[in-house]
């Protein structure tokens, strides 16, 4: 009876050291890399006015003559994931927290892999491949884990199911641009490189759905960091 006592409090000091300084320093650095992958990402358009955002994707800036800001968008956003993961450190504690880092650390590869291989390499498509689905499981985890924690504020759930809808309505986007292109006589398969206009009468939003995906994934990141900041 006198030794049970003890132990929410152990719990408690054990909670508080491991969201510490150091989750907190992490915190920090997953909010400026966002600012700054945001802030590249939102100068692209600016600067190459020349890609339509409808229907051109985000890794089709690697082709103007502003590439290097590209590289920095997907690098800060790497940058991003990796800090978050040292952020939200402690939740490994748990299995679910454990797999929702490992998570959010493969999406962290997937986007320095794409910041290394552009679209005109053949490592650019595995990339996003690894992660876009990675980032969308870990926001949904890692949200969840939160959610259990006595002394941590989770972001809203919704924020967490943005990017995988998001994603879903790329796939989608993309799907219906292929087909309208199939039906206009558009041979993808002849295509040497990314395509350069739409044929008259075709029309694609699969831009408008990619840039979503960052902007909410970007939003994601950043309540979770605050939530640690906060907490």
């Amino acid at each position: 009876m006198g030794g049970e006592p003890e132990e929410p409090a152990l719990a408690n000091v054990v909670s508080q050291v491991d969201f510490g300084d150091w989750s907190i320093r992490c915190a920090y650095l997953a909010l400026a890399a966002t600012a700054v992958s945001c802030a590249a990402l939102i100068l692209l358009h600016v600067v190459s006015p020349e890609f339509e955002p409808s229907w051109r994707m985000v890794s089709e800036y690697a082709n103007g003559r502003h590439g290097w800001l590209l590289t920095i968008v997907f690098f800060a956003w790497a940058v991003s994931s990796f800090a978050l993961v040292g952020a939200l450190r402690p939740l490994s504690a748990s299995t679910l927290g454990l797999v929702g880092l490992g998570l959010l650390c493969l999406a962290g590869i997937g986007q320095a892999m794409g910041g290394l291989f552009d679209i005109n390499h053949k490592l650019h498509g595995p990339a996003a491949m690894l992660g876009v689905p990675a980032l969308c499981a870990a926001a949904v985890v890692l949200t969840i884990v939160m959610a259990r924690q006595s002394g941590l504020a989770a972001p809203p759930l919704w924020s967490a199911h943005l990017p995988w809808l998001s994603f879903a309505a790329m796939l989608g986007a993309l799907f219906l641009l292929f087909g309208a292109l199939k039906s206009a006589g558009v041979d993808l398969s002849a295509q040497t490189g990314p395509l350069q206009a739409l044929p008259a009468g075709v029309s694609g939003y699969v831009g408008y759905a990619n840039r979503l995906l960052f902007l909410t994934s970007y939003l994601w990141v950043v309540l979770a960091a605050l939530a640690v900041i906060r907490r």
